[in-house]
């Protein structure tokens, strides 16, 4: 049996550059939280058993809309950090498939990484190399290991 890890990357953030307070604590603009609206619509109806996010707060703001739709918590966790390794996101997810259905939200590097790292595995991909903000990869789980991998856009603007 498959599971889904559904791998997102945080919905529009303020600038980097203009920012001037730390960076975990930049949250999403205006847009970022119509983009996190519109991913909790599309994963709303999925069976999803755990939400998992790094603990920067556009992450977090990006899990919000469908933690309240699902009534789940948010766990967090430094793996899907910025900046973290993503061999060490890629064996947290696969173990917390284990559970079943997921949802993580990460950064642009750490999906990155995970995805060239399947891709340097030779598990399919369908899909774009680049990821832009509130896209989602969706990695499917069989006995333990990455079987295969869908990209869905990010929302309408």
């Amino acid at each position: 049996m498959s599971t889904a890890v559904h791998l997102i990357r945080h919905a529009k953030a303020k600038n980097r550059v203009t920012w001037e307070e730390p960076d975990d604590l930049r949250p999403l603009t205006k847009r970022g939280r119509r983009e996190a609206d519109a991913v909790a619509a599309r994963l709303g109806d999925e069976p999803l058993s755990r939400l998992v996010s790094s603990p920067f707060l556009r992450c977090l703001q990006t899990l919000e809309p469908l933690s309240a739709e699902l009534d789940l918590p948010i766990e967090t966790t430094d793996a899907l950090a910025e900046g973290s390794d993503g061999a060490r996101a890629a064996e947290l997810m696969l173990g917390l498939a284990a559970t079943g259905s997921i949802a993580c939200c990460t950064h642009g590097d750490v999906l990155f990484d995970v995805v060239a790292l399947l891709a340097d595995a030779g598990i399919p991909l369908d899909g774009p190399s680049e990821a832009p903000v509130a896209s989602t990869w969706v990695l499917a789980v069989e006995g333990g290991r990455f079987v295969g991998a869908r990209f869905v856009e990010q929302p309408p603007r």
